[in-house]
């Protein structure tokens, strides 16, 4: 080999692989080049862990990339929404993806985004508080950073609790194994959540088609370069499912 020749990409270890600079993808499975932000009403935050570091199939930059009302931040903690933000916001007219036990189908209703009260009923007057939303938080990362995440912050507390009912489940398929049936990617979960509230289903149209590419390009660069793959995940013993003789999370 000439001491000038660049190395083939397969051969190279997974840090040394470019990144694109707008998804942070490793540059064989960057899908955003095309993606045209969409100008939504509800703004949309998605609050990452640091610690996690899913570079070949997380999903939260190319959310953040498909809004134009979006922001993402990496962290453990902040003071308030608005210092999170950078302005002053209500917190009861922003609604947070709660990750509590309370499910969607024990719930009598029909709906595939539902806000909760603290005790995981429904709220009265959900016309009402779905449309006063101004604002969705998601929380990205393993169940475990997640929950993190939420117990660091209590200004979260005064947010809106809203939980998802998906009609399907994660495109995510056998690649990465959901912790319950109805767990979403971060892509799907926003595709849900603001295409319903702003009754727009362009908006999940168009991120299940970059969602359907990226895990199509996944599979397709998976056999010749397997240092792109994941390593797996550990069994989380702190979820509730993974731990014999204990009962669900306290609803806070």
């Amino acid at each position: 080999m000439s001491p000038h020749a660049k190395p083939e990409v397969g051969k190279l270890e997974p840090e040394e692989i470019p990144e694109c600079p707008h998804c942070g993808k490793p540059e064989p499975l960057c899908v955003c080049s095309d993606i045209a932000p969409i100008d939504n009403r509800i703004e949309l935050l998605i609050l990452q862990h640091p610690q996690e570091q899913d570079r070949a199939l997380g999903t939260a930059r190319l959310t953040a990339l498909h809004f134009q009302n979006a922001a993402l931040k990496i962290g453990l903690s902040w003071p308030s929404l608005s210092k999170v933000l950078g302005r002053s916001v209500d917190p009861q007219r922003w609604a947070i993806l709660y990750l509590g036990s309370a499910k969607v189908e024990d719930l009598a209703t029909d709906s595939e985004v539902v806000a909760i009260d603290r005790k995981g009923a429904i709220e009265d007057g959900q016309r009402s508080i779905l449309n006063d939303i101004e604002g969705v938080i998601l929380l990205d990362g393993t169940w475990s950073q997640a929950k993190a995440l939420w117990w660091r912050n209590a200004w979260m507390l005064k947010c809106r609790r809203i939980i998802l009912g998906p009609a399907r489940p994660s495109l995510y398929g056998k690649l990465r194994k959901e912790p319950r049936g109805d767990g979403l990617s971060t892509l799907e979960a926003a595709a849900l959540v603001l295409s319903r509230l702003e009754k727009r289903p362009e908006i999940e149209t168009a991120l299940t088609a970059s969602f359907e590419k990226q895990l199509a390009r996944f599979r397709e660069v998976q056999a010749t370069m397997p240092e792109l793959a994941p390593k797996p995940r550990k069994r989380d013993y702190r979820r509730p499912a993974n731990r014999r003789g204990k009962s669900a999370l306290a609803k806070s």
